[in-house]
């Protein structure tokens, strides 16, 4: 089994919510016995999972974009950046928006390890 480590720099948030009523509440869930706010170390590897994918598509795509209309690095980016928001607004994509924000550096990092590529 290979190791599943989460970088540093992933969004780490606590599942934040409130309930309304006179007294303030918070949301926890019972995970084995014991009160979480926070995403399970499991969860946490999937929504990485999943941001790191949509990465390396993104940066396929911003690649692909840009062999065939010849746009620039930052304007191919910055249109697949608008399409992600879209979808996550739309709600057709679950992704918060630390998240979002980590996919479109990640993009930009494997933009840059592509050799010849100025993005």
């Amino acid at each position: 089994m290979t190791e599943r480590h989460v970088p540093d720099d992933f969004p780490r948030e606590a599942n934040l919510g409130a309930v309304t009523g006179v007294q303030p509440k918070l949301l926890v869930r019972e995970i084995d016995g014991r009160y979480q706010s926070a995403l399970t170390e499991e969860e946490l590897w999937v929504r990485y999972d999943a941001c790191e994918d949509l990465a390396n598509q993104l940066s396929a795509y911003v690649l692909r974009k840009i062999a065939a209309t010849g746009l620039p690095p930052d304007v191919a980016l910055s249109r697949a950046e608008r399409g992600m928001r879209l979808k996550i607004d739309a709600g057709e994509w679950d992704f918060s928006e630390l998240e979002a924000a980590w996919v479109v550096k990640r993009t930009q990092r494997l933009l840059l390890a592509v050799p010849d590529n100025k993005a």
